[in-house]
């Protein structure tokens, strides 16, 4: 994998308009850092993806491979899910991350949104404007908390 020329266009689109490679792009990614590099064996294909509102927010490499990704749920009470953010370990230090939460947040700012940080992260979430809603929990063997940001107030 290569870095240079980094292209950084946030990409989003729903499941259904996602090829199967891109699909599988997004997915390593998320299994590459959360099941292997965190070491941490869990369920990551949770059914999630496969809802119609899901939406799948990432950038790419030049050469082809998702450096930054996260998953956008829309829970049934109309509140949104930030999940699964990440990036590739070789990408880290970039702001991708920091893009990608920004382009998140601008589609859901009229809307309640939640995510479940790892503890270590919950400053770069407040940094969007979520707070702390709960007590710090193990999930997986890793230290969470779940944080929340109130809709942003239409014109």
């Amino acid at each position: 994998m290569t870095l240079q020329p980094l292209a950084t266009a946030v990409h989003r689109a729903y499941t259904a308009d996602l090829d199967a490679e891109d699909f599988y792009r997004m997915l390593r990614l998320r299994v590459d850092v959360f099941v292997v590099e965190q070491e941490c064996p869990y369920p990551e294909l949770d059914g999630r993806d496969l809802e119609e509102t899901t939406r799948h927010f990432w950038i790419d490499s030049a050469d082809g491979y998702v450096l930054g990704y996260l998953r956008l749920l829309e829970d049934p009470d109309g509140t949104f899910r930030i999940g699964r953010v990440c990036t590739a370990k070789s990408a880290r230090g970039l702001g991708l991350g920091r893009k990608l939460m920004r382009a998140a947040v601008a589609e859901v700012q009229h809307a309640p949104a939640v995510l479940a940080a790892q503890v270590y992260a919950k400053d770069f979430y407040a940094s969007f404007g979520f707070v702390v809603d709960g007590d710090e929990y193990l999930e997986d063997g890793i230290p969470h908390v779940d944080m929340r940001r109130e809709p942003r107030r239409r014109a």
